[in-house]
């Protein structure tokens, strides 16, 4: 198991020393998807200090030529294979760029159904997070957002590394603390002296955005944004009882997830897992912030809370010096 630092860091990336620690929670707030809290193993790793900003995808964009799926017409053929049979199309003006906006909805309503705070919007996307007519003027140093899954993949790709894992983003988000409950240790959340970018207030009443990246102290491990901000995809499927499996094969050593998803909310759809909760959690409406919770986006789809960050293996930071000019 590789534990040691072997040398320099990749920019902009910290290491994560490799260590065995137990995964998941069995506290008061824990959901079932979240336990049983069992032991996993991981090797050392380089991880982004922050999640990936607009300036480096922008970097990214301009170097590939590469288009989002936001930025992209949706495919009836392929909106219609996700959807179990027999429902009806989408309406034509539907099917146009565009991505998932929060929208305030004051007043009391169930929150259960996300319908009444979230907005598609034609021509939102990483260059315009709140549709057309808004932009990246002076956020540069703000999360990229409005990233499908594939859109994350490819950028880390280019960088020569690769999305993490969900059993690697847990251990580094926990900072070497076992049994810690947030990216910043086991007390609760300060709204007096916020330790992260969650929403203030009653939810869903009023606007809330991402804020620039290390807008707040850094974990034990020097990484910012663990918690709050955006979301962050990671590799793995999603799956409620992938803790239940793994914990049945003792220590488990670089899990890498399930081999396809199922995730019984979404209906035909298979969800990917990610990490970290948003701008949007709070403690009356989403505890994502939490270091164990686990949510779940549907690969195609970005929207205006969700980002990432990547991470390097020892071997592929080699192979990338190699390649360097």
């Amino acid at each position: 198991m590789i534990t040691e630092a072997p040398g320099e860091a990749p920019p902009g990336m910290v290491w994560i020393p490799g260590g065995t620690f137990s995964m998941g929670d069995d506290g008061e707030f824990a959901l079932p998807p979240e336990q049983p809290v069992h032991r996993v193993q991981v090797d050392g790793f380089y991880m982004d200090a922050t999640t990936v900003t607009n300036a480096r995808f922008a970097a990214f964009v301009a170097a590939t030529g590469y288009v989002t799926v936001a930025e992209r017409a949706p495919v009836l053929e392929e909106i219609l294979r996700q959807l179990p049979p027999g429902t009806p199309p989408p309406a034509g003006e539907l099917l146009v760029p565009g991505s998932l906006v929060f929208t305030p909805a004051p007043g009391a309503m169930d929150l259960r159904d996300v319908s009444q705070w979230w907005r598609w919007v034609p021509g939102a996307d990483w260059r315009h997070p709140g549709g057309p007519g808004t932009n990246l003027d002076g956020k540069g140093d703000f999360p990229v957002v409005h990233v499908a899954w594939a859109d994350a993949v490819a950028f880390a790709e280019w960088t020569g590394g690769r999305l993490p894992t969900e059993a690697e983003w847990e251990y580094a988000a926990r900072g070497g603390r076992e049994r810690a409950a947030h990216a910043w240790g086991a007390a609760p959340h300060d709204a007096a002296h916020p330790q992260a970018n969650i929403y203030q207030g009653t939810f869903p009443s009023h606007p809330a955005e991402p804020v620039a990246v290390a807008s707040y102290p850094a974990n034990a491990f020097g990484l910012y944004d663990m918690a709050g901000n955006v979301w962050q995809w990671t590799l793995d499927w999603y799956r409620p009882d992938t803790y239940a499996v793994e914990a049945a094969r003792g220590v488990v050593r670089n899990p890498t997830g399930p081999p396809a998803g199922l995730d019984p909310r979404s209906g035909a759809e298979a969800m990917r897992v990610i990490r970290g909760g948003s701008f949007l959690c709070s403690d009356s409406y989403c505890r994502g912030y939490r270091v164990s919770a686990r949510g779940t986006g549907a690969p195609d789809t970005g929207a205006s809370h969700i980002g990432f960050r990547t991470v390097m293996t020892t071997e592929q930071w080699r192979l990338r010096r190699i390649a360097a000019p």
